[in-house]
């Protein structure tokens, strides 16, 4: 039986360009990169070097604070380039794809393993930074034992892929997985879905099962954790990300990584949004330029969604946790004297000379302009509108800039993530850097109060 969380809080971001229930596969890339940047708080130290030849799921390197957590290689193939930047920071590992792809064996596990044993599998096939944390938002520490494990079946971010279509058919690996994780918590693993649509979670075992409605963030773990069972100061819970959860169970099941990801093309810059068959690091430009996508225009590739995902050159690639890459015009003009007058294509929370909330259903072809300059803080009372977390946003925030960790922790910090405050920084009239200003606070309690 079902637990129903209905989020009243929140702002539908209505935009064209979603994708058709398709899927291919896409055209095969030459190239896949894994970049450092794309674990948080992970100072790499490489295990194979550059002109070494590397396995699928072979480890590329580990995490210098922990020896334990490796990352691995999607492909199999030559490393060919290792791009470095001050002080010899690691930026990216490319490795060039071989035509016929071999895989590291781990090994089959079954339902009998212990959770001592689960861990060391993880941890040692490349899997263990799938799984993240809370407090902090980073990959979780294989010596904390989190009182909850939470996975978002549910995706309301613009444009964000159905997860319900994506996992359709994986229901086997998905509780493979399930089973695994849930013996590594004393606590419950909670599955939120939507309340509409058949989910591939829904008849699974070994799982509490919530079903979501309501506006974005509904479907964000952070709101979940939020309503269902909150973090307080010396308590853990562990976050996976639904698709992840396929690659876990994969992994129990055949002994190998496969980094196959179902992606969904989208944005209004997109002539045929739709699905494609991919895997993790691969060119985006293999997905993009042949399917509709000028290479003239003046467009703006984002791995991720248009709230929380990250920039990507034309010949950048998909991140490691990404699942859409959304292609929306890029918003470098100006609209003179566009603060006084009627606004009718845009969306807006304020109903001062805006039209959008008399057609609620409407959809946008919005770019990325910010429609303003950056300026301090403005009380409007916007942010918690859509703001619905039992928390403080804008104190929040503040607290953060001038760095005050009582006061952080009193207003709830070990319970956040960046992406929970994306939706203030897009109704924000300040031009704030919502996200950025989080992550430094989080980055600060780390530094200060530890792990």
């Amino acid at each position: 039986m079902s637990k129903d969380i209905k989020i009243t809080k929140g702002l539908d971001i209505k935009l064209r360009g979603e994708a058709e229930k398709t899927t291919e596969k896409a055209i095969i890339s030459n190239f896949f990169t894994i970049r450092p940047e794309d674990f948080h708080g992970v100072t790499p130290k490489l295990i194979a070097k550059q002109g070494a030849k590397v396995k699928a799921g072979e480890p590329l390197f580990y995490d210098k604070s922990d020896e334990t957590v490796k990352f691995v290689s999607p492909v199999s193939g030559e490393i060919i380039d290792i791009a470095r930047g001050e002080k010899r920071r690691i930026l990216s590992i490319k490795v060039q794809a071989d035509k016929e792809q071999t895989y590291v064996d781990y090994g089959k596990f079954d339902d009998n393993a212990n959770a001592e044993a689960i861990k060391s599998h993880l941890l040692a096939s490349g899997c263990w930074p799938f799984i993240k944390q809370r407090p902090y938002d980073i990959i979780a520490k294989p010596d904390k034992m989190p009182k909850a494990i939470f996975v978002s079946g549910y995706s309301t971010a613009p444009l964000a892929a159905d997860l319900n279509y994506t996992l359709k058919g994986k229901e086997a690996e998905l509780q493979a997985a399930i089973n695994a994780l849930g013996k590594l918590t004393n606590g419950k693993v909670h599955i939120c879905v939507g309340k509409t649509g058949q989910s591939p979670f829904e008849g699974l075992s070994g799982i509490t099962l919530h079903k979501v409605s309501g506006p974005h963030p509904a479907g964000n773990v952070g709101t979940q954790i939020n309503k269902i069972d909150p973090v307080n100061k010396g308590e853990v819970v562990w976050t996976v990300a639904a698709q992840d959860l396929v690659i876990i169970g994969e992994l129990l099941l055949t002994g190998k990584f496969n980094a196959e990801r179902i992606v969904a093309l989208v944005g209004s810059s997109v002539k045929k949004p739709r699905y494609f068959v991919t895997k993790i690091g691969s060119e985006v430009a293999t997905m993009v330029y042949d399917n509709g996508v000028d290479k003239d225009g003046n467009d703006r590739i984002i791995s991720g969604n248009v709230l929380s995902g990250k920039q990507v050159k034309p010949d950048g690639s998909l991140d490691y946790y990404s699942n859409t890459i959304t292609v929306i015009p890029e918003g470098d003009d100006y609209e003179l004297f566009g603060w006084n007058k009627p606004v009718f294509n845009k969306i807006s929370t304020s109903r001062a000379l805006t039209f959008s909330w008399m057609s609620p259903n409407k959809k946008y072809e919005l770019d990325t302009n910010t429609n303003g300059e950056h300026r301090a803080f403005v009380m409007t009372g916007s942010y918690e509108e859509v703001f619905p977390l039992d928390m403080y946003p804008l104190q929040m925030l503040k607290a953060c800039m001038y760095q005050d960790l009582d006061e952080m922790e009193v207003l709830g910090m070990y319970e956040v993530a960046p992406e929970d405050f994306a939706l203030t920084e897009f109704v924000c009239v300040s031009k704030q850097p919502h996200q950025a200003i989080i992550r430094k606070g989080l980055d600060l309690m780390i530094k200060e109060i530890g792990l």
